[in-house]
């Protein structure tokens, strides 16, 4: 009955004011203070992004320019309507006006914390997820908070309370937390990313050394936002000792691999012995590093497939790194001619067709070799070293192939068919060789 009493007299003082025509001229400030923000937006917002981002370019400047134009609409009309409605309430009711205000202010809250997301998380179902529960969220409260609910809420949520220890816990308290929590730790994942993109820009300091410290850093951000969030909201930092215990248990027997491969992702980036766009082996997966988390490994191979490598099974098990201290790799194609062809002709074009690719390196210079002797005919095999590995080794086979076959068919050398000699010793009858 109290709450059809709060929206009764809500409704009551809004047709109350129509009557009066009070309310034209709430109406008249709230048209006037959107129309003024939109222009007022428009001016600033062309003048920021060609003056600011012009004369800094840097991701983290227009990351701090998308934000500031995305406020500047529902800041400005907030501010517009505050002082009408500090203006107006001299003279006569703001009913509406009261309405309008936690409105607009929703509005900025919502655009604001999208905005922290969309810039701090990867994009996906799940951010778009978390971008509908804050806004429901947040027009939740301003609907209770006009219909008078809110306080009422309020009260039920600090009466309930439960202990952890000597500490008492409201479920007031406990969602107060987790909102500062949460806050606080998307701040700092937006600072992070912001000081990310200026790391990341350093080309004077190695890459890895570049991913160690981006990472390092945006957890310890993580971590000071959770421990300055807490006593905010009153909550005693010694109670996560409870939850230390329990922690250390989960870690030592569900959480191991996944701990193991958090450390080993910071070795791997501490000592360099993977890095991205290193061409590697490991675990039996040809390929090169594309990206390089804290948890794994993306490994991109020759024909597209990605291959997810925990970074354990890189610590611990052996990885060739063909890229390691030299990106030269050896390129070996094996050729066979008959044994009527002539093999010092063969052994020519076999080098010309190298010396005539233009991803074949002339230093060291490739070579052309006999390497055995077989049934159908004489083995060759040539030789030459490339160094952009990452553009394929298939196609530059294909290529050479291709050349090999064009060249020998022009110069008479014989590429053999296997060849087998069927002896019948001592002949059959026309009766034996009957079917029965």
């Amino acid at each position: 009955m109290k709450n059809q009493s709060e929206v009764g007299r809500l409704l009551a003082d809004l047709f109350d004011d129509l009557q009066r025509g009070a309310i034209l001229w709430q109406i008249a400030i709230i048209a006037l203070a959107l129309l003024i923000a939109w222009q007022v937006a428009r001016h600033l917002r062309r003048r920021l992004t060609a003056s600011t981002v012009a004369a800094d370019p840097e991701r983290t400047m227009r990351i701090s320019i998308g934000g500031m134009n995305r406020e500047l609409f529902p800041l400005t009309a907030l501010l517009l309507l505050l002082i009408g409605r500090w203006a107006l309430q001299s003279y006569q009711p703001v009913h509406l006006l009261n309405i309008a205000v936690p409105l607009v202010l929703a509005m900025v809250i919502v655009r604001g914390v999208i905005y922290l997301l969309r810039h701090t998380f990867a994009p996906g179902g799940l951010l778009r997820s978390w971008e509908m529960a804050i806004a429901w969220l947040v027009w939740l409260g301003v609907a209770l908070h006009i219909v008078g609910l809110l306080p009422a809420i309020g009260r039920f949520l600090e009466d309930t309370a439960f202990r952890i220890g000597q500490q008492r816990l409201s479920l007031a308290m406990v969602f107060t937390a987790l909102l500062t929590i949460v806050l606080t730790v998307m701040a700092a994942l937006w600072i992070g990313r912001m000081l990310e993109a200026r790391i990341m820009a350093l080309q004077q300091v190695e890459i890895n050394l570049r991913f160690a410290l981006t990472k390092i850093l945006r957890t310890v951000l993580v971590v000071m936002a959770i421990l300055i969030a807490l006593p905010i909201v009153g909550i005693d930092i010694t109670v996560l000792s409870v939850f230390g215990g329990a922690l250390g248990v989960g870690i030592g027997f569900g959480l191991q691999k996944v701990a193991a491969n958090y450390i080993s992702g910071f070795t791997i980036l501490l000592d360099r012995t993977v890095s991205p766009g290193d061409l590697v082996t490991v675990d039996h997966f040809y390929g090169e590093v594309t990206k390089l988390t804290s948890r794994c490994i993306i490994v991109r191979g020759p024909d597209g497939t990605e291959a997810i490598v925990p970074n354990e099974t890189v610590v611990t098990s052996t990885v060739i790194n063909h890229s390691y201290s030299n990106r030269r790799v050896l390129m070996r194609v094996p050729v066979q001619i008959s044994y009527s062809s002539n093999l010092e002709t063969a052994l020519k074009l076999m080098l010309e067709a190298a010396y005539s690719h233009p991803r074949i390196l002339k230093d060291p210079a490739p070579t052309a070799l006999l390497t055995a002797f077989g049934d159908n005919g004489i083995n060759l095999e040539l030789m030459a070293w490339i160094e952009d590995p990452e553009h394929g080794k298939f196609n530059l086979n294909s290529d050479l192939n291709l050349a090999l076959y064009k060249s020998f068919r022009a110069n008479s050398i014989e590429i053999p068919y296997p060849q087998r000699d069927i002896r019948i010793i001592g002949g059959l009858n026309s009766s034996e060789m009957a079917p029965k």
